[in-house]
């Protein structure tokens, strides 16, 4: 008598296409935690606008690379679309040119300055990746990342750019004055100037650039591929954006807002991200002292 075969999967049962489905991850970059569905007919992954998955950014070729499954949907290709930099799986650099690499089920992708997990989900799971990805991620006022999201984010930044001796900036920067605001027009008028300042950071820093509230009136911004004076540049673009005109306060009034901000580039004497955070630390109040509404740079 013939062994009993094993219950099919139901990701090979015919008719149910959608029963598992793959996707990606986003574990560096902006949106964090953001689920990428890969569609059947696959994901090209480049600067280009017409790309499934644009990245624009300069370490990012127009055309940089292809996802596409194969085996029925049991397997993830990865095509190098002669990309200028070149692919990593998993913290190693790849060839997947001529020939495509096969992926599994947790591996990490990584193009220029992002990082993608790769996983294979039932639509339940992906919605609760999805949801939960999102709570977890963002901070609840502004939008952007919230404290241990941006915080993991450059600790990470901080092993690839340390790894491949790349550069990496960090702005630490907080708002003057709020507490006057608070008390003068109300909290609601200090939590818009907290938002208004969360829309600067992620309308005029690019994409890639993770950024984050730490709590109160700080935020962080981590600047992969920049060195210290690209990111003072970043730096006082955002200053004069929040002091170049009023914040809506609601209720028809407006109050004026600025900001002092913190910029330190990695050294080598860094031992962490936290060692990099500490001198944008002291760069700021080095600001607030000389007068805040400015941008100072850590030595």
């Amino acid at each position: 008598m013939p062994p009993e075969s094993a219950p099919p999967d139901p990701s090979t049962r015919p008719g149910t296409p959608e029963a598992r489905a793959w996707i990606l991850i986003r574990y560096i970059g902006q949106p964090l935690g953001e689920v990428i569905p890969l569609p059947p007919e696959g994901l090209d992954i480049g600067r280009a606008a017409e790309c499934g998955l644009c990245l624009p950014e300069p370490e990012v070729s127009r055309r940089h690379a292809r996802l596409e499954a194969a085996s029925g949907g049991a397997t993830i290709l990865l095509h190098d679309l002669g990309s200028t930099n070149g692919l990593y799986v998993n913290g190693r650099r790849v060839e997947a040119e001529p020939g495509p690499v096969a992926l599994r089920a947790g591996d990490v992708l990584r193009v220029g300055v992002h990082a993608f997990k790769l996983k294979r989900l039932d639509l339940l799971d992906r919605q609760y990746q999805q949801d939960t990805g999102a709570q977890a991620a963002l901070d609840g006022l502004t939008g952007v990342g919230g404290r241990a999201t941006v915080l993991a984010q450059l600790e990470a930044h901080f092993e690839l750019a340390r790894r491949h001796q790349r550069p990496l900036a960090v702005i630490l920067a907080d708002l003057d004055g709020l507490e006057q605001i608070n008390i003068g027009h109300g909290p609601e008028a200090g939590d818009r100037v907290i938002r208004a300042f969360g829309g600067h950071l992620a309308r005029r820093l690019r994409g890639s650039d993770p950024v984050g509230r730490l709590g109160g009136e700080e935020f962080l911004a981590i600047l992969p591929e920049t060195t210290a004076a690209l990111a003072l540049n970043a730096a006082e673009d955002l200053r004069a954006a929040l002091a170049g005109g009023p914040v809506d306060a609601g209720e028809g009034r407006f109050v004026r807002a600025t900001c002092s901000l913190g910029v330190a580039e990695l050294k080598p004497s860094d031992t962490g991200g936290g060692a990099l955070l500490a001198r944008a630390d002291a760069a700021l109040h080095r600001a607030k002292a000389e007068g805040r509404n400015r941008v100072a740079q850590a030595p």
